[in-house]
């Protein structure tokens, strides 16, 4: 538990310094923007091939990630069905709140959740890829037939293919799975510029929550309340009771997979909320939202079923 919550205190303090150099423009105010390009087209990928290139394949896929399937499906339909019945919204603004719902910040806050408090990225990176490689094509979609009548079809089915995250991970997988033991010299150079995803993507978190104010009137508080709750309980409840129950998970594995299913909102379903005109105060405030909740959340889960 002392693990746990020093690797808390160390991303909560990274996160405090990105807010307090936004308030006070140490950096330019193009900054976050550049930071998070290198984050997202050079460290991330570097960081996710270094591990994954080493990493047990046996552990992270078979009933690991069909856990984290099923606690998304389980957010995302709980969702729709209460926006059926209660906020009668229209197909597009419902794609965003079960997005909203269930999809995690798998690279933000999900990397250096997975690094300083489970122990290794590896456990983020089924994830992370599910997510961009199954999740963002249906959701993307189901806005372009919701907003525009027609689906980009060569765009969604390539999006897989330009993230270069999905690209940086594959690679590794390949690495693994065909048991070839990389040369020190040759890894080094990944491990080392990997080595700057974590803290920055802390920093850049913490300088893009300066001047958020959720809640506004007329902001459909409704809606960001029962995403926001289903995101940081449901989820985690579904993901443990699977991962006990059904799948007999237990030790590392059952903690770090309801820790993952804990995550806060990622940012990228406010980006398409934004892309598309379409419920962008949802999405804004439930990630912010979701993001201030998920550190009690993750303590707790931590003190119930951290290993000894």
């Amino acid at each position: 538990m002392d693990g746990v919550l020093t690797g808390f205190a160390i991303i909560g303090f990274v996160i405090v310094v990105g807010y307090v150099i936004q308030r006070i423009r140490i950096l330019p105010a193009d900054a976050p923007v550049v930071l998070n390009r290198f984050v997202f087209f050079i460290a991330s990928p570097a960081l996710l091939f270094s591990v994954l290139a080493k990493a047990d394949l046996r552990v992270i896929f078979s009933s690991f990630l069909l856990v984290s399937i099923g606690a998304i499906a389980a957010s995302s339909v709980a969702y729709v069905v209460l926006s059926r019945i209660f906020f009668r919204r229209g197909i597009a603004d419902t794609t965003i709140g079960a997005a909203a719902s269930s999809y995690a910040n798998a690279n933000n806050i999900g990397l250096p959740v997975s690094v300083y408090v489970l122990g290794s990225a590896q456990f983020v990176a089924p994830l992370l890829m599910f997510q961009v490689i199954v999740m963002a094509p249906i959701l993307l979609a189901l806005l372009d037939v919701s907003t525009r009548g027609h689906v980009s079809v060569k765009s969604i089915l390539l999006q897989p293919v330009r993230n270069p995250i999905i690209l940086g991970s594959l690679a590794g997988f390949i690495v693994a799975a065909s048991g070839w033991q990389i040369p020190d010299a040759l890894l080094q150079p990944f491990i080392l510029v990997g080595g700057a995803a974590v803290p920055l993507v802390l920093v850049t978190f913490g300088m893009s929550l300066a001047g958020q104010r959720p809640f506004r009137a007329g902001a459909g508080r409704t809606e960001i309340v029962t995403a926001s709750l289903l995101k940081s309980v449901l989820m985690p409840v579904v993901a443990l009771l699977l991962a006990r129950y059904v799948f007999q998970l237990d030790g590392v594995h059952l903690f770090a997979v309801v820790v993952l299913a804990a995550l806060p909102t990622a940012q990228n379903i406010f980006n398409y909320a934004f892309c598309y005109d379409v419920g962008t105060v949802l999405a804004r405030d439930t990630v912010l939202v979701t993001t201030i909740a998920s550190l009690p959340v993750l303590l707790v889960i931590s003190a119930l079923l951290a290993p000894a």
